[in-house]
């Protein structure tokens, strides 16, 4: 009788336990399911809550209001919430406005234009001055007015010297104004924001000016910083006095550019490179001392730097034992870099027609007076002498 006894109670404790273990499940189900709750429903008050005004912060007022440029139209004068840090409410802050009551509810974070954001060079070229045939005094004052204030501050302060503001490449085009600047923005640590001229362009009143002002506010915030600017021709042309509205608008452009690069506002440690193929349509006050302090001609390559070019150019390329690129470099008098590597890729095509593993000294003469033939009359004539004549060696016909 006992022992039956003791049989149900031991069943009653474990039934009993067996509850209570299912009990703490059922609650801890109902937590979660109230959390869950909770969360559709600040969800669905997102859903249903109007969207606030992004408005521009002008003026705090003694009262404790406040006055902000709506961007929907108008200045207004609103409320401040209660719950915002009064240290945060400075000119010029983006706030958000209760659309109902018209009072500022929250203090936007600093933002960026994501058209100018999209300016800045996150992953940087992989070229170096090494890569770049001839040049060297370019490359020395390149370095010298650009990467060496920015990398040695403390230098020019000991002397008392201050650091050129910006560098104007020109020269023809395809002579390496552009690899230059690829080259600074790899070798150095600052922030590098390249722009092509055209695109402080706009249609809209005022908005080219804007994005210049973005573009010099970002490299401030982020100093060091480099802003290249790629045919700065396109935005800086000399001012007239007549013109159309769009010429008018370009004009407002350039003298905001002129007051970026020596206003009242320091650049700091932002360095200026513009690169045109154009100089002599440039506005002379852009070239004055004080905004373009060093002017670097790029020119074209002379038959040394032709020979360190192509020898930069195929130094992956198999070439045949025939090749001869100081032979090469000597008759494209007058060529550019850009003209020297079309002439390696088009000799690497020729090779890949004939079915070659190596490129011949034949593939580079022809490719020479494929490129050339509608660039550089005077000297093809003899370039193509040496095509002739090298056809006539190899049939073994004598060329006359």
């Amino acid at each position: 009788m006992d022992r039956e006894r003791d049989s149900a109670t031991d069943a009653l404790k474990e039934y009993i336990y067996h509850l209570e273990r299912r009990i703490r499940e059922l609650e801890a189900e109902r937590a979660e399911l109230r959390r869950e709750l909770r969360r559709y429903r600040m969800e669905i008050d997102k859903l249903l809550s109007p969207p606030l005004i992004e408005a521009i912060l002008l003026e705090v007022l003694p009262d404790g209001r406040a006055v902000v440029k709506s961007t929907t139209g108008p200045n207004l004068v609103v409320t401040i919430s209660s719950s915002i840090d009064p240290r945060k409410l400075v000119p010029g802050a983006h706030v958000a406005l209760n659309q109902r009551g018209s009072a500022i509810v929250e203090v936007l974070p600093q933002r960026e234009d994501p058209f100018v954001k999209s300016m800045e060079v996150i992953e940087r070229p992989k070229i170096t001055f090494d890569d770049i045939g001839g040049l060297e005094e370019q490359k020395r004052e390149l370095y010298e007015a650009v990467i060496l204030p920015l990398k040695q501050l403390e230098v020019f302060r000991e002397l008392g010297i201050e650091p050129p503001k910006g560098v104007l490449l020109y020269g023809p085009p395809g002579c390496g104004k552009t690899m230059l600047a690829k080259a600074v923005a790899a070798m150095s640590d600052a922030t590098f924001i390249r722009v092509v001229g055209s695109e402080f362009v706009h249609k809209y009143v005022g908005e080219g000016a804007r994005i210049v002002r973005e573009v010099f506010k970002m490299a401030r915030r982020k100093a060091p910083a480099i802003v290249f600017i790629d045919e700065i021709d396109a935005v800086a042309a000399k001012r007239i006095d007549l013109g159309t509205s769009g010429e008018r608008e370009v004009q407002r452009t350039l003298m905001q550019l002129l007051a970026e690069m020596d206003g009242f506002d320091p650049l700091d440690n932002v360095k200026i490179i513009a690169a045109t193929n154009r100089i002599d349509i440039l506005d002379p006050a852009l070239l004055r001392p004080g905004r373009f302090d060093r002017l670097i001609y790029v020119p074209p390559p002379n038959e040394k730097a032709r020979y360190e070019i192509f020898l930069i150019h195929t130094r992956r390329m198999k070439l045949e034992s025939d090749v001869d690129l100081a032979y090469l470099a000597k008759i494209t008098e007058g060529a550019t870099g850009a003209d020297i590597r079309a002439i390696v890729m088009e000799a690497g095509y020729n090779a890949l027609r004939r079915a070659a593993k190596a490129v011949s000294m034949k593939d580079f003469l022809n490719a020479i007076e494929k490129v050339l033939k509608k660039r550089h009359r005077p000297y093809m004539e003899q370039t193509e002498y040496s095509v002739a004549q090298q056809v006539a060696s190899e049939s073994g016909v004598m060329h006359i």
